[in-house]
């Protein structure tokens, strides 16, 4: 059984910064791409960031280019996303999840994605 632990989110104003982490159990975290999602009230659940499974390759959504870092260390089992100027729209739960292979084919749908976190919210304020 896979477990995602997603920690960091909290408040923060407009221009500051957070670091998500995700801490992945129970799978062989080093052969499979993980990605960042979220959610605002009323919107659907939207790709942020992805990274494939040795970390080689990574992909942004438009909104978040140049601002918006995913890493991950493989020796930890976990997944970072690094979010600087940060704006009142990138208010969301954000999501941790995991595909089932090390690809990023893909990668912008949900479903593409096979285990997912509990979320942590983030909010950034004006």
């Amino acid at each position: 059984q896979v477990q995602l632990v997603e920690s960091g989110g909290g408040l923060v104003q407009a221009g500051g910064s957070l670091r998500l982490s995700c801490a992945a159990s129970g799978r062989a975290f080093t052969t499979n791409a993980m990605g960042w999602f979220r959610q605002a009230p009323g919107n659907e659940r939207e790709s942020v960031a992805a990274i494939s499974s040795s970390g080689g390759l990574t992909r942004y959504a438009d909104s978040v280019k140049g601002r918006f870092t995913i890493s991950r260390d493989n020796a930890k089992n976990t997944v970072y996303l690094q979010m600087n100027s940060l704006k009142p729209e990138d208010t969301a739960v954000y999501y941790c999840a995991m595909r089932y292979v090390g690809s990023l084919a893909n990668y912008e749908s949900p479903s593409a994605f096979g285990y997912w976190g509990q979320g942590t919210q983030v909010t950034v304020s004006s």
